[in-house]
């Protein structure tokens, strides 16, 4: 494994980015590497549609009588999420860093696995354009015979890269023929740990000396419902390994909590939840707080609003300092680290390993989605 230090990652993607050998032959099929992520609305005018098909989503929100329930729910917070879209610069970048990161790592993949290229990088967004019915489509004007579906969730929950799965098994004959593998979660990869901890370093540097081990590193992720956590879902635990990696990286230097944010809705969610964690921080007399976005790749409306507008000024009135670690965006190493992930994996399925993990089999012992089973399956038939 080689070392992920910012100098070196620089100079692979570089050295990436101007190479001129390994040049795939003419008019050769790419492989599509399909980067699945629940997105964003790039406008203002896109948030309606945005929340709709999220609320939608049984598999995120399962909620009674939910296609009577998620055109009112979304109607009624349109006008609340249009505000923070607007407050954020007018929509979510989500989608401009996702072809950011997808275009460097179809690149250096190029370089790391020249038998399965030219590889190029797709989109296929769950709530909003573009969606996997339009992926298909240009994956079919593209010739597209090979494809892996990559989750751009590091940690693996039923509700995030399950629900995008499940669309993708639901449309698949959008694709045609198409042979498909999954990457289904890479939180430990160390790659992905090193970009998270070089981006908690320069947010720790901008603390004094003195009181910098003091200072408290607040991991929040996405937090889920409590009747998924207790049906079996691994996400909680996956997240944590992810916290545990980063502090054993950054040599269990500072104390820490992994917190939850962006509950919705009356029923239980795990917690705590972040803001309510940075109240509790002010009350045992901390003073500085490093918060890291440790399930999300890129910027959008959670870190952007969520955390820099609403915990980040709340924090600061309670009388603590807090400094937010910048989000992987387009961080050479983190670019380096997701190019890895899929030339390992296409290396391993070329040698005769399965299209999908081992644990990427395993149902949650609470499931009752027949959906959930047949895409399962499916996925490890290679699509077949």
């Amino acid at each position: 494994m080689m070392p992920f230090k910012t100098s070196t990652a620089t100079r692979a993607l570089a050295r990436s980015y101007a190479s001129l050998h390994n040049v795939p032959p003419a008019g050769k099929s790419p492989t599509a590497i399909v980067m699945l992520n629940m997105g964003g609305p790039a406008t203002v005018p896109e948030t309606h549609d945005f929340l709709k098909n999220l609320f939608s989503d049984g598999d995120l929100i399962p909620l009674p009588f939910q296609s009577f329930l998620a055109p009112w729910i979304a109607k009624r917070r349109t006008p609340q999420i249009e505000a923070q879209y607007a407050a954020i610069g007018g929509g979510s970048p989500i989608l401009k860093w996702s072809e950011h990161q997808g275009a460097g790592m179809a690149q250096l993949l190029d370089e790391l696995h020249p038998e399965t290229a030219p590889h190029k990088s797709y989109v296929a967004f769950r709530y909003v354009r573009p969606l996997t019915e339009e992926t298909a489509r240009q994956m079919q004007a593209d010739g597209v015979k090979r494809a892996v579906a990559f989750t751009q969730y590091p940690q693996y929950s039923c509700s995030t890269t399950g629900s995008s799965l499940n669309e993708l098994f639901r449309k698949k004959d959008n694709f045609g023929g198409i042979e498909w593998s999954v990457i289904d979660r890479w939180g430990t990869h160390p790659g992905f740990v090193e970009a998270v901890s070089q981006n908690i370093e320069a947010a720790l540097q901008k603390f004094p000396e003195s009181a910098r081990g003091d200072t408290v590193i607040l991991f929040s992720a996405h937090s889920l419902p409590m009747s998924v956590v207790n049906r079996g879902d691994p996400y909680v635990l996956e997240v944590s390994a992810s916290v545990a990696a980063v502090m054993a990286r950054l040599g269990n230097n500072n104390p820490y909590r992994l917190v939850w944010q962006s509950q919705v809705g009356p029923s239980a969610w795990m917690g705590p939840q972040t803001n309510d964690a940075l109240k509790g921080m002010a009350r045992l007399g901390k003073k500085q707080v490093v918060l890291v976005p440790i399930a999300f790749t890129s910027d959008h409306i959670e870190t952007l609003y969520e955390l820099d507008h609403e915990y980040v000024r709340e924090a600061e009135e309670l009388g603590i300092h807090v400094e937010r670690a910048e989000s992987l965006n387009g961080s050479p190493v983190f670019i380096r680290a997701l190019a890895d992930i899929a030339a390992k994996h296409l290396k391993d399925y070329s040698a005769g390993g399965g299209p999908t993990s081992v644990q990427l089999g395993l149902r949650c012992p609470g499931c009752k989605n027949a959906t959930c089973g047949q895409q399962k399956s499916w996925f490890a038939r290679g699509g077949a």
